[in-house]
């Protein structure tokens, strides 16, 4: 099955850095986690090198020698899917010098290229340990731990003595595969070893859609000024722009629908370890009127439009977390910020004005109809008050919300309403009137859900279960802050301030994957494979297995972890798969 994504530890501690073109690597921190008894003694009787498939469920220490077994990879996907697996390397040893080759697909009657995989080396980073029910505050009872989670680019790699390396495996089945059963190879060649891995790859007569034609509703929350700093680009600079099409162009591949924007500096505050740079410049004129520098904010939304991001802009935010607004005042040549919530006397002359100007822009453009003033985590009463105003200046913009207040019940036609998943549930009837409006309805998990989510210590399973979630109860997608506000040096230490490591991304710098954004990905299209089927076969006898299941599904609180949710998960993506072929016949 696809999702048995399999794991192959390789031992590392230092990395050959040749291939470290655009970026340079590190060596990964030391593991906080003293070594067990019986790996000290097992560590003894390791050879040079171990290799096997493993669960991609499961995370796999650096230091603990792993269980050794006899396990076979055989995934299976759809032809135009996505399918990986996982593997593990360890050594007793050390070993330099590590390649991954992946050999051509070979069944009865037909071959792919070799070309269509890629073996990514699985790098650890300093994480905390979670518990249950731990929220945001984190502190002395979530002690340090070391997670595997990048998936490094780099094509070789040396393996330090009495170390685990995990490797992850991806195969981009082809479109226009021939359906059967492929046999292939993984071969590790190292300085004085070498080992292969045969594993097996199942083409079923199904074809997902290419990415661009993806219904789900993905929103992953950009982050531009943490590029610059990363890669010490000058922001807003060609160079700049340059770094983020590279970076957000893997968001895209995975059917990102909205494209971040602000209306002003900082919306949310600090909150993050880099503050958000101003996509629009204001400037308050000697004469007293306005002024709207909307450069880099059409630079940016055209930039993302060009990755195929073009279904929706929102616009963060008239509601900033600390209430500050900046501008540059011509008078004085200077640039000031003064805070200015939605109950001050001067919030509509400040924002009346903009919002005029900022409507004919968008017209102009030819993006007015896709953009939303969006709110994030904001009482009813102050998001209220926005709409009043946009109402008054800008009736034709739409209005977004992440929503932690039960606000969807007292604001009606949001265009783009995400509820939080751990508190809220709208009904189905209430979903249902939203889609005939054409309006989007989504739910979001962050640091106040502990389970799922998609932490670097979260089991890597938990990833793809959120969309799962979104299947059984109708939604139309997710959010997710955020797909790349990085803390100082993610690679090396995940943690930021109070929130569960890798609460704020989910892939690293250099458009460098991870476990989880890799599972999450393969959620997505769980979603679009199940909604194909719906839409291809309509009342097939042979879907109510699954529709029962997600019904079951539906019915239970994703959040009480005494469940078997992981049981559950595999159990609906067991009969996606079996489906798919019983009706491909």
């Amino acid at each position: 099955m696809k999702t048995r994504f399999l794991s192959l530890v390789l031992l590392a501690a230092s990395v050959f850095s040749a291939n470290a073109q655009k970026f340079v690597t590190f060596k990964e921190a030391a593991d906080p986690v003293p070594v067990s008894q019986r790996s000290q003694a097992a560590w003894n009787t390791v050879g040079k090198v171990q290799a096997q498939w493993v669960s991609a469920d499961s995370l796999y220490s650096r230091s603990e020698v792993p269980v050794k077994s006899a396990n076979t990879c055989a995934i299976s996907g759809w032809k135009g899917e996505t399918v990986s697996a996982q593997l593990l390397l360890w050594s007793g040893t050390g070993l330099n010098g590590i390649r991954c080759t992946v050999k051509d697909f070979v069944s009865a009657g037909s071959k792919m290229s070799a070309d269509i995989a890629q073996t990514r080396f699985v790098r650890y980073t300093i994480a905390d340990e979670g518990g249950d029910n731990c929220r945001c505050e984190r502190g002395p009872k979530h002690p340090a731990i070391l997670a595997p989670d990048m998936l490094d680019t780099l094509k070789v790699f040396n393996m330090d003595p009495k170390t685990v390396r995990p490797v992850w495996l991806t195969v981009n089945i082809p479109a226009d595969a021939k359906p059967g059963v492929y046999k292939s190879s993984v071969e590790i060649s190292a300085k004085g070893a070498k080992v292969s891995l045969p594993f097996e790859v199942e083409v079923v007569g199904q074809t997902l859609h290419p990415v661009d034609q993806w219904t789900y509703h993905l929103d992953l929350w950009q982050h531009p000024s943490a590029v610059a700093r990363i890669r010490n680009l000058e922001m807003w600079s060609d160079e700049h722009f340059e770094a983020l099409k590279e970076e957000f162009a893997l968001l895209a591949n995975a059917g990102q629908k909205v494209i971040t924007t602000t209306l002003n500096r900082d919306p949310w505050g600090s909150q993050t370890f880099d503050d958000y740079e101003s996509m629009i410049i204001w400037t308050h004129k000697k004469d007293g009127s306005w002024e709207y520098d909307y450069t880099v904010f059409d630079r940016y939304v055209e930039l993302m439009m060009s990755l195929g991001v073009k279904k929706q802009i929102n616009c963060y935010s008239m509601l900033a977390w600390n209430n500050m607004i900046c501008w540059y005042e011509e008078k004085n040549g200077v640039y000031v910020e003064k805070s200015r919530g939605p109950r001050h006397k001067d919030y509509e002359s400040l924002w009346g004005p903009f919002l005029q100007d900022f409507t004919k822009h968008l017209r102009e453009k030819g993006w007015l109809e896709i953009t939303n003033i969006a709110a994030d985590e904001r009482n009813p009463e102050e998001m209220e008050i926005v709409i009043g105003i946009m109402k008054k200046y800008a009736p034709e913009l739409g209005f977004a919300m992440a929503d932690n207040h039960a606000s969807y019940r007292r604001i009606p036609n949001v265009r783009d309403c995400c509820v939080a998943q751990r508190q809220l549930y709208l009904t189905q009837e209430e979903i249902d009137e939203r889609r005939a409006k054409g309006f989007v309805t989504t739910f979001y998990v962050c640091c106040s859900t502990f389970f799922p989510n998609t932490w670097t210590f979260s089991h890597p399973w938990e990833s793809e279960l959120l969309s799962w979630h979104a299947i059984s109860k109708d939604y139309d997608g997710q959010l997710r802050w955020a797909y790349n506000s990085w803390p100082a040096r993610p690679e090396y230490d995940s943690r930021f301030r109070r929130w569960g490591s890798g609460d704020t991304f989910q892939v690293y710098p250099y458009a460098r994957s991870t476990m989880r954004f890799e599972r999450f990905r393969d959620g997505i299209e769980a979603f679009e494979k199940v909604h194909i089927l719906r839409k291809k076969y309509p009342n097939n006898p042979a879907l109510k297995p699954l529709e029962d299941h997600l019904d079951k599904m539906a019915g239970l609180r994703l959040t009480d972890t005494r469940l078997p949710w992981d049981e559950m998960m595999h159990e609906a993506i067991e009969l996606l798969d079996t489906i798919s072929k019983q009706l491909a016949e």
